[in-house]
């Protein structure tokens, strides 16, 4: 048998090795664990709209994550500040924190009961969230993940 052979063999041999593992064992060596989500909305604030938009996260942007939280929707939610920012970096993160994503159908339900709560039409709601542009601008929105080390 040739030195190519001998190495094919011994591969094939390998891999099916490999093939009688339990997938439970190799998921056990993994030392990481998924947990919650986090969105995390970077905002820029325009020179002198400071206090107008801090008013509205205390109020509106307060009250909604609230409503969120009081549902199970979310577990937490977070304001912080980029306190040395660079130039071009957000002032402000705005962040949510929940276990898991909807399905569409649950999505679906959650936002027809968000509406009810809110009693705002879609159209009062855009127009807000136009008037904010005045003052403020989302630079970015990403969707991370805790990662937890395996116990």
């Amino acid at each position: 048998m040739n030195l190519i052979a001998k190495k094919s063999l011994s591969i094939l041999a390998l891999c099916a090795a490999s093939l009688l593992m339990s997938s439970s064992v190799l998921a056990q060596e993994w030392p990481l664990v998924g947990g919650d989500y986090w969105t995390v909305t970077g905002i820029d604030v325009k020179d002198g709209g400071d206090l107008k938009y801090a008013n509205w996260l205390a109020d509106e942007w307060r009250k909604n994550a609230e409503f969120a939280k009081s549902k199970g929707w979310i577990k937490d939610f977070r304001i912080m500040a980029n306190v040395h920012g660079r130039v071009g970096e957000p002032d402000l993160y705005l962040i949510r924190v929940f276990e898991d994503m909807p399905s569409g159908p649950e999505g679906e339900e959650r936002y027809k009961e968000y509406m009810e709560w809110q009693k705002k039409s879609e159209e009062q709601m855009e127009a807000e969230s136009g008037n904010r542009a005045e003052y403020r601008e989302v630079m970015s929105t990403v969707l991370i993940q805790d990662l937890n080390f395996r116990k």
